[in-house]
């Protein structure tokens, strides 16, 4: 499966293998790699040159490393992904509009995938969590529903990059913007006006109409921007 090498740059070439074998679908999300004498010897390399491979490996997300148990291909990508967004979002000055209007662009198009992709069951679900979010008396657990219905709108795109992208800006949401958003969802109205818009998009989606999906969610983001340039 790996092949030798004996070139400079060892631990790079090392990495690169890895990825390769990831890309291709060789090794598989959850897949234990070798230990790290296996991979030496088939990689004909220092154990030092794999152990700096893979310890680059887990600083950009790809492995885990478990006590006692080896090294794991990751199973979920999520925090991978928000730690460099993140970072980057501090250094080029990112603003909470910056987010939003993300957001905004990523989940008008989500939508118009999941009308064409949306299956029964997410469609109950999400009816489920509709009637948990218009009973709902606290401002937190509405907040969760909130975020539970938009993520199973990705979720019925049936597109793992959109899902994990909304995932992390969710999380930049809370990191960075979740006072705005908790004075966004203060009101009553507000609230009343968003399970309006939840409504309809859901309606939308079980009818598979994606002109009406995208009207319905770019009218819920009309209201969460107005109530953000207002706050």
């Amino acid at each position: 499966m790996f092949k030798p090498i004996k070139n400079a740059r060892v631990y790079e070439q090392v990495v690169e293998q890895i990825k390769l074998l990831i890309f291709k679908g060789i090794i598989k999300k959850g897949d234990k790699l070798p230990t790290e004498r296996e991979l030496a010897e088939q990689l004909q390399v220092s154990r030092t040159s794999v152990r700096e491979a893979l310890r680059a490996l887990e600083v950009i997300g790809l492995i885990e490393s478990r006590q006692g148990a080896g090294n794991y291909i990751r199973e979920s990508f999520n925090g991978s992904l928000f730690e460099p967004l993140s970072t980057l979002f501090i250094l080029d000055n990112g603003k909470a509009e910056d987010i939003l209007e993300f957001r905004e662009l990523l989940e008008l198009q989500t939508v118009v995938l999941a009308s064409e992709r949306i299956d029964s069951e997410e469609a109950e679900e999400m009816k489920s969590i509709l009637v948990a979010l218009k009973a709902s008396q606290d401002e937190e657990e509405s907040i969760l529903l909130d975020k539970k219905f938009h993520y199973y709108i990705a979720k019925a795109s049936k597109n793992i990059l959109i899902l994990n992208i909304l995932e992390v800006i969710s999380q930049l949401i809370d990191e960075f913007i979740r006072d705005s958003r908790n004075k966004i969802y203060k009101a009553q109205k507000t609230w009343s006006n968003l399970n309006i818009h939840h409504e309809k998009i859901l309606e939308a989606l079980i009818n598979g109409d994606s002109h009406q999906a995208f009207s319905a969610m770019k009218g819920h983001f009309d209201l969460i921007r107005k109530n953000f340039d207002e706050k």
